[in-house]
């Protein structure tokens, strides 16, 4: 009994883990409780010197849920939101609130175009998840490949694209893109 409750934060902290381990829910909590810390907020102002995407033009076709197929060509005009994600990572659906309220802040505004690239392998499942947690963001696939220098395989990915096309974030990795700098950074995008 005594070893027990000398060990007890031991305990708890490795069944916290182990928890954390297995099950993806739990993973996308943590993960979500960090963002909450402003660790991870987006920035449109930072530049990356080792990111060779940031400034050139992309190209690539989407479909959407009806087999629409589109090219990014044709959102020339518009501030474009990217986001590679699946329903089975941790760190996309943790961040996954943050872009649902930058959708729903942007998604009346002509001059802003969310294009959320499931990368499930059914889109019936990543269409299951986006209803079970009552998002209400546009699902789209990629038709054809998609260029290696924006999209490398890793999730997620996040790319914005200006309204000439051009590549102004380019993000690996999970973030806050519903922090107040992030918001009013898309907002002077749509006035250039």
């Amino acid at each position: 009994m005594r070893s027990i409750r000398n060990n007890a934060f031991s305990l708890i902290m490795g069944t916290a883990l182990i928890v954390m381990l297995v099950n993806s829910d739990a993973k996308s909590f943590v993960l979500r409780q960090m963002m909450l810390t402003g660790l991870f907020n987006a920035n449109i102002d930072e530049k990356d010197a080792s990111e060779k995407s940031v400034g050139t033009k992309i190209d690539f076709n989407f479909e959407d849920e009806n087999g629409t197929v589109q090219n990014t060509t044709s959102l020339r005009n518009k501030v474009v939101f990217i986001n590679f994600w699946a329903s089975w990572c941790p760190p996309c659906r943790a961040e996954f609130p943050s872009i649902e309220t930058l959708y729903l802040t942007f998604k009346d505004n002509p001059e802003v175009f969310f294009l959320v690239i499931n990368m499930d392998s059914k889109l019936s499942t990543a269409k299951a998840y986006l209803n079970k947690e009552q998002y209400s963001i546009p699902l789209y696939t990629s038709h054809g490949g998609v260029p290696k220098e924006i999209f490398s395989g890793a999730l997620p990915t996040t790319i914005v694209l200006d309204k000439d096309g051009k590549i102004r974030f380019h993000h690996t990795g999970f973030a806050n893109y519903s922090g107040d700098g992030f918001l009013r950074q898309i907002g002077e995008l749509i006035k250039e």
